[in-house]
């Protein structure tokens, strides 16, 4: 198992980073929050979890060793994939996840995209004994903050991938529409693409 990549930041995409390791780039695929704290050309250290498919082979990148570990025990629950466990991660910390789970707090789970309350009830039941109890005690994010709105998200995920502080503002307001348009939280993921697709337009 790669347990973790090294190297300068050599692409950057919606989705997904590429680390240079060895002369060899390395794409991971990675959450808005975790997109938005790297910058091309810099040095990143990203834990990994390789995904194994029939048809691919998928390395997942996270801020720390806990994040990794907590995305791998999310899909040991039915139902709950690498997508799925990935976008719990982009909303919640592991910190976050584990005081839900220990307290019963379906409102934390329902929160995630692709998560109704017959879901939450269930993952509830089957992660209950399997994520552990909370790490910290001083709130629930252990190593990074919650993760904020999606204004904040998509804001901080584009000044990441290079664009300047206004053309990330203009880009945020053109998908505000789009936004106020989704049902339950918006999905940063999407949101993230039209911004970029606006800022093409612009350019």
């Amino acid at each position: 198992m790669i347990a973790f990549v090294s190297g300068k930041v050599a692409a950057l995409a919606p989705d997904s980073a590429v680390v240079e390791v060895g002369g060899i780039g390395i794409a991971v695929q990675c959450a808005p929050n975790t997109l938005s704290g790297l910058r091309m050309g810099k040095e990143a250290r990203l834990a990994t979890s390789l995904v194994v498919r029939e048809d691919s082979l998928t390395l997942y990148g996270f801020v720390d060793d806990d994040e990794r570990q907590t995305f791998e025990l999310l899909q040991t629950a039915s139902g709950v994939g690498p997508r799925l466990a990935q976008a719990m991660l982009a909303v919640h910390s592991p910190d976050a996840l584990r005081r839900a789970v220990s307290t019963g707090d379906e409102k934390t789970l329902v929160a995630v995209p692709g998560i109704g309350k017959k879901g939450a009830q269930k993952l509830l039941l089957e992660l209950k004994d399997r994520l552990g109890e909370p790490l910290g005690t001083r709130g629930p994010a252990i190593g990074r903050p919650v993760a904020t709105g999606w204004r904040e998200q998509l804001h901080a995920a584009l000044i990441g991938l290079g664009y300047a502080t206004r053309e990330a503002d203009e880009a945020v307001s053109a998908v505000a529409p789009q936004a106020d348009a989704s049902d339950g939280a918006p999905q940063v993921g999407p949101l993230l693409k039209a911004a970029l697709q606006s800022l093409n337009r612009a350019r």
